[in-house]
């Protein structure tokens, strides 16, 4: 069988778009289409329902999907035993929160481009739910979480370090007094602007405030680090989000420091497929994130 067919049926899983998976393995839309068409007929059975939203896959196409993953990833490891030692090359997709992408990633993908020019890093800017997603449905290689527990029964995931968390207001704030210890009944009053549900540490703050007796805290939530830190720099309300997500506008003196509740370091975790093989270049970019972290 010819494992054109199988990128294709893989790629049109992922995206449930002829036009994305085409986009995905830079070929035309019609190609990927006799590709679905060949591999129908060959395997004598429907793998999608072509519907107006989309490609949806069929129950037979289901069951043959994590086996069609299987061969590609066993040609994949044969293509790699096989290079003869070259380079180490290849693309490789990260999923990672916003935070960790615009602070602590373009470190790792200067490193990698001096020790390997040939490896490609794609960054996706997720959540752990996307992440998760993503590394199940093989659209990404590599995930970061940040994430108090990770027990995932597909995923495994190594501990890399821990980033600190900063709750912070404007200057001008009332709650922004030198020496002052800050409540929780204080917080439960005041206005918050969080990253987006699914962002554990978000989600543990909200939790706490809302089992404030009488709580009345006036949430909202952002899928942009920039956009919550732009609305408190404004005096707006208050923020929690990584100390590296903030130490420039502490340092200029446009955002501070509350005192107050404590909050434990939130751990980082590199994720990846547990059944799926890491092909040397994921392997490469996986080597670096824990020399990154640990350093």
């Amino acid at each position: 069988m010819d494992t054109r067919l199988l990128h294709s049926f893989a790629a049109l899983a992922r995206t449930g778009s002829f036009t994305a998976a085409a986009a995905e393995l830079h070929l035309a839309q019609s190609t990927v289409t006799v590709h679905i068409r060949t591999l129908e007929r060959e395997l004598g059975t429907r793998l999608f329902d072509r519907l107006p939203t989309g490609a949806l896959l069929t129950e037979s196409g289901r069951r043959l999907l994590g086996r069609a993953e299987d061969v590609l990833d066993a040609v994949a490891r044969l293509r790699a035993d096989g290079g003869g030692g070259g380079a180490v090359a290849g693309r490789v997709a990260v999923g990672t929160p916003e935070s960790l992408c615009a602070t602590r990633l373009p470190h790792v993908i200067a490193a990698l481009r001096a020790s390997h020019p040939e490896v490609d890093i794609h960054l996706d800017a997720a959540g752990t739910a996307e992440c998760l997603e993503g590394l199940r449905s093989g659209r990404l290689d590599l995930a970061l979480l940040l994430e108090e527990e990770a027990d995932f029964p597909d995923v495994t995931t190594e501990p890399l370090a821990h980033e600190p968390l900063a709750l912070v207001c404007a200057p001008g704030h009332p709650l922004a007094v030198p020496a002052q210890e800050v409540t929780w009944a204080d917080l439960a009053a005041e206005s918050f602007f969080l990253l987006e549900q699914g962002c554990s540490y978000s989600d543990a703050l909200e939790s706490r405030l809302l089992a404030v007796p009488g709580a009345r805290p006036r949430l909202t939530r952002f899928g942009s680090v920039d956009a919550a830190r732009s609305c408190v720099a404004a005096g707006l309300g208050l923020t929690l989000l990584p100390l590296t997500t903030v130490e420039e506008q502490l340092h200029q003196g446009r955002l501070v420091r509350l005192g107050g509740p404590r909050f434990a370091d939130v751990p980082v975790r590199l994720a990846r497929h547990r059944r799926r093989w890491t092909a040397p270049a994921a392997q490469a970019v996986a080597q670096e994130l824990v020399r990154h972290f640990s350093g």
